[in-house]
């Protein structure tokens, strides 16, 4: 008898059937609940959260009346729910003494591409975007970085100048896994969010390293080196969130920017860490949908995670829809100029480059298994980035089946974005946070 999912696709989602007997786990995160009930508003658990930090002082007692404040706030590319928690962030701003004239939200774009007022108001909300100025970072602006220090492992800390201008820094946005900087979040808004384009490509040069993985922050060169990075600019206070499998609020994590991010890293890896009892055949991983499946260059965590559940020799079938394509134009470039894994990896080696990072995050797992995605793109524009087309998931299933025969044990991840697999040998092992 086949089992039906449906599976995030974009801002719609496609439909799955598979023999029951195919199917080896079906990997979901928990049904944790949104916080907001009929005792306490969501809003409520922000104002608890903003008062009662953790690891420092509440943001009212930090901040002084009359004071200039950046929050930082995350892009298209990572849901956040910005729109939710900025008003009341405001509102105890407000309360200190700061009036809105004096906030500014900056979008820690890091080396994305800008985004259009539409794009701005619509993921701060209609609210925010009243009250308060909405700016881009721009990583390649001179003008607007200024020089802050260099860390241990010598990277030069340029930072978009309206963090060194402001009297206070408030980072905010969602915690998740992340593939080479063990966990999103934290430190990560100021630095790469708000950084310039050469401090940005001398951290992520150190994923090359042992110990930049997912779910690792002890020992994680990347890691450590974006903490001193952000230390520099000394932010005054973090709130973070961490979502459930419907995109709601699971999780408020506030105060400082060490102590409250870890705090929130561990009740993501409750959340999100699931155990893979042997790896598959063939993994059908959907990204869990808009802005996760954005681009190429953002669906690549997904391929990240699902690689970790199919075996050796096996097909990863990646639902994406990709409406902006590959996403970023070095990437494109280099999958042009060098145009086999081996190729990318030797270029990354000798001459790392952000876009090319990419390129070797995604080729690097081709090694392992066949990618089919599923998407929105032209089947020659996969082609040039060594993945197969498929223009449903119905043809994906029909090439899979024929590289691995007509039943393959299947796994199946409905939101691959967030979900990351370990195998179960390795269970009293996993990397503790921290």
């Amino acid at each position: 008898m086949p089992v039906e999912f449906e599976l995030a696709y974009g801002r719609t989602a496609v439909r799955l059937a598979l023999p029951e007997g195919d199917i080896l786990q079906v990997l979901r995160v928990d049904d944790v609940p949104s916080l907001g009930d009929a005792r306490v508003s969501l809003a409520g658990h922000i104002r608890e959260a903003l008062r009662n930090p953790i690891g420092c002082a509440p943001l009212g007692r930090i901040v002084r009346p009359g004071e200039r404040v950046v929050i930082v706030v995350n892009d298209q590319t990572r849901l956040a729910r910005s729109e939710l928690f900025l008003p009341p962030l405001l509102d105890e701003l407000n309360s200190a003494g700061v009036p809105d004239a004096n906030v500014t939200c900056l979008f820690a774009l890091g080396a994305h591409r800008p985004l259009r007022p539409e794009e701005m108001r619509s993921l701060v909300g209609d609210e925010t975007a009243r009250r308060v100025a909405l700016v881009n970072h721009d990583c390649d602006d001179p003008a607007g970085l200024v020089t802050v220090g260099r860390t241990s492992r010598g990277t030069e800390v340029r930072v978009n100048r309206l963090l060194t201008e402001s009297d206070r820094i408030v980072l905010t946005g969602s915690i998740v896994y992340h593939f080479f900087a063990g966990f999103g979040g934290g430190r990560k808004a100021a630095v790469p969010g708000c950084a310039g384009r050469s401090t940005i490509q001398q951290n992520h040069s150190m994923m090359l390293g042992p110990g930049a993985t997912a779910g690792r922050l002890k020992g994680n060169p990347v890691h450590e080196d974006l903490l001193e990075a952000a230390r520099l600019l000394k932010p005054g206070f973090i709130l973070n969130v961490v979502l459930n499998g419907r995109g709601e609020i699971a999780g408020v994590f506030a105060g400082d920017m060490e102590a409250a991010h870890l705090a929130g890293c561990r009740f993501c890896d409750r959340l999100y860490g699931v155990t893979v009892e042997r790896p598959a055949d063939l993994v059908i991983a959907s990204c869990g949908g808009w802005p996760k499946d954005i681009n190429v260059y953002q669906a690549q965590k997904t391929m990240d995670n699902a690689a970790r559940a199919v075996r050796e020799g096996g097909v990863l079938v990646l639902i994406a829809e990709c409406p902006e394509g590959a996403g970023n134009q070095m990437y494109i470039e280099w999958m042009r100029r060098y145009g086999t894994p081996a190729a990318i990896a030797a270029a990354v080696r000798e001459r790392f480059e952000l876009g090319g990072h990419k390129a070797y995050a995604v080729t690097r797992l081709l090694a392992k298994a066949e990618v089919v995605l599923v998407s929105a793109m032209p089947e020659e524009d996969v082609r040039a980035l060594l993945l197969t087309p498929a223009g449903s998931l119905e043809q994906a299933l029909c090439i899979a089946r024929s590289r691995l025969g007509p039943h393959p044990t299947t796994i199946v991840m409905p939101n691959g974005g967030l979900t990351v697999p370990r195998l179960a040998p390795f269970r009293d092992r996993r990397p503790v946070p921290g």
